[in-house]
């Protein structure tokens, strides 16, 4: 089972791929051949027995197709996360609370410094930037899946109807939302065109691309990288974000906590991220919770331990 297309959680060279369409599609994109031997599409809502359990996925709101996994055997239900958040996004499927018996939720941000401010104020100042500085060209560093999407989604919200101009690798999946169905308006390539074409345009590109001999092509670039983690200076300066935009693909804290109590489920584990803090939180809300990474150690081996470090899981945020 695969709870989205992104590469740390949809792997290349499985037998069986078990997945939402649209998260089928997406890995097809990516890997080619390599998208798995037999694929097992199954839509939000749906079910398959598998072994006397039945599977089944519920939208998680992180990307297209993303998903939480949903398991019932006699009677009991497990939930896995998958990476989510619970804010609007018009381009996937916002998330479904699925009440439970065990929840596994993701803590990417599970830390109560990580508040993420609207989405909406982030993209005014991007625009703000672009009427300040109209000789410039904006330079906006965004993940290919997901993130790029939205941030081209924000902008239309915002009623910025102008081209928006993409690197080559953005190319193929910003094709595949349009056809499946996600209206993204009128994007173009940066590849042939001149510095003078560029002044004042909205550029979208992965962050790697930042460095790269590509972006000397551009107007006197100002640089700026969408992440939850921009919310972090060390990290905005790390990345060289003249203009850092707290855009996040991840649930925040309000809303990992928010999410516990939606959900109810009395069992809670947690993965992926500040795993301490989170279980802490949802002991002291009466959750019998417990950090996945340490599930079968004893009570006080859980209580202690370091938190990860996050820049070992940037990955999409």
């Amino acid at each position: 089972m695969i709870t989205h297309g992104h590469a740390d959680h949809a792997r290349p060279g499985h037998d069986a791929v078990l997945a939402t369409p649209e998260t089928l599609e997406i890995m097809k994109a990516r890997y080619g051949d390599a998208a798995g031997r037999r694929h097992q599409p199954l839509a939000y809502g749906r079910s398959q027995d598998i072994g006397g359990v039945a599977v089944g996925f519920a939208p998680a709101g992180h990307v297209l197709g993303s998903a939480q996994a949903v398991l019932e055997w006699q009677g009991r239900r497990v939930v896995v996360s998958g990476d989510y958040k619970r804010r609007p996004d018009p381009t996937c499927a916002g998330f479904e609370v699925v009440p439970c018996d065990v929840f596994i939720t993701e803590a990417t941000f599970g830390l109560p410094v990580f508040r993420h401010p609207p989405d909406a104020e982030e993209i005014g100042k991007l625009l703000r930037a672009r009427e300040t500085f109209p000789e410039r060209c904006l330079l906006v560093g965004a993940y290919a899946l997901g993130k790029a999407q939205r941030l081209i989604a924000l902008l239309r919200a915002a009623g910025y109807d102008r081209p928006i101009y993409l690197h080559g690798a953005l190319k193929t999946l910003a094709e595949l939302y349009e056809t499946l169905g996600v209206s993204l308006g009128e994007l173009r390539p940066v590849l042939g065109l001149s510095k003078a074409e560029l002044k004042g345009e909205i550029v979208l590109a992965p962050p790697s691309a930042f460095n790269d001999r590509w972006s000397r092509r551009l107007p006197e670039p100002l640089t700026a990288m969408a992440s939850g983690w921009m919310a972090v200076r060390q990290r905005a300066r790390q990345r060289g974000a003249e203009l850092p935009l707290v855009i996040s693909d991840h649930a925040d804290w309000d809303e990992l906590t928010r999410t516990l109590e939606d959900v109810g489920a009395p069992e809670v584990w947690v993965t992926h991220g500040n795993e301490e803090a989170l279980v802490h939180h949802a002991r002291g809300r009466g959750f019998a919770a417990r950090a996945l990474s340490l599930l079968g150690r004893g009570e006080e081996e859980q209580e202690g331990g370091d938190t990860p470090d996050p820049a070992a899981q940037e990955g999409t945020a």
